[in-house]
């Protein structure tokens, strides 16, 4: 049994297909199918059923990937002791982030990080959480910027900045005259929010509960983008509420729309999140370095109140 076919079995699970599967370990499709089959035959086991279409685990071959998979991060580990020793920040480094965070944080970091660990190679990746989540279990991705807590104990989190949720109140709404809003003011009825999926609106939903003014299924409208949200709003169907980094880019005309909140300020966690397995650190401490580093002269606020992106 070899790490390389482990990680054979891993790409077949992963792309159900030995084809896809070869191009991603960049062998031949008779490279990797033999040595998945001399794996199969030293264990004298049926890793995949060939039969099903697309290629299917069998019972035992769920057990064998779960642990090839800690196998595998385990002897990835030798390299990343070798590489802390030597001080090396540098090679492929793939990150989820989460659709609300990434037009307004990526242009804030990625320059300044790219100059300064000019040999690490990003690739990043517009995730929703629920896949975040899966991505790093499975080892897909080496780490993701996401809303926590999470409460999942297979992931860990480092926290990045504190975000504000940010009213945007339009003209002629019943909160417009108000210089500062509560959450006791909100209701779930008329407010304007991102589809499934986002985990801004499942902390919006959260906020809404703790003020004791939420109905389920009673809110009217939801969109895929905050730009969306705000054009119905100006249409007034409703206000809307908006992460505090979305807010600095508005025209001038809309920013005189924004409400925030009293203290203490109903905000997000954002975090860097990585899996339980630890490998890459000093990537996963650089890129908290430099994102902390931008973020702390843009954010400043102190007194706020956590609110879970996790739906309740």
């Amino acid at each position: 049994m070899t790490i390389t076919q482990l990680n054979y079995v891993l790409a077949v699970a992963e792309h159900q297909n030995f084809t896809k599967a070869a191009q991603k370990v960049f062998v031949t499709q008779p490279t990797l199918s033999m040595q998945i089959q001399k794996l199969e035959d030293e264990l004298d086991i049926q890793i995949f059923d060939r039969g099903k279409k697309p290629i299917e685990l069998t019972d035992v071959g769920r057990k064998i990937v779960a642990q090839a998979r800690n196998i595998v991060n385990e002897s990835d580990r030798i390299k990343d002791i070798v590489d802390q020793q030597k001080g090396y920040i540098g090679g492929e480094f793939k990150i989820g982030v989460i659709p609300t965070i990434m037009p307004t944080l990526l242009p804030m970091f990625l320059s300044n990080f790219t100059k300064k660990y000019p040999k690490v190679k990003l690739s990043i990746e517009e995730l929703h959480t629920e896949a975040i989540i899966e991505q790093l279990k499975e080892g897909h991705i080496d780490a993701a910027i996401a809303a926590t807590p999470l409460e999942d104990e297979e992931i860990k989190e480092r926290v990045l900045y504190f975000e504000p949720f940010v009213g945007y109140v339009p003209n002629n709404h019943r909160l417009q005259g108000k210089t500062k809003i509560d959450p006791t003011d909100l209701d779930v009825e008329d407010i304007l929010l991102l589809q499934d999926g986002h985990c801004f609106k499942d902390g919006i939903l959260n906020l809404c509960k703790m003020a004791d003014r939420y109905e389920e299924d009673r809110f009217s409208l939801q969109s895929g983008s905050f730009e969306t949200l705000i054009k119905l709003s100006n249409e007034g169907l409703g206000m809307t509420l908006l992460p505090y980094l979305h807010t600095l880019d508005l025209r001038d005309q809309d920013k005189s729309h924004l409400r925030m909140f009293t203290d203490p300020i109903p905000a997000r966690e954002v975090s860097i999140i990585y899996h339980k397995s630890e490998l890459k650190m000093q990537i996963i401490e650089a890129l908290q370095s430099v994102i902390a580093g931008v973020v702390k002269g843009a954010i400043t606020f102190q007194n706020v109140q956590i609110i879970s992106p996790i739906s309740k």
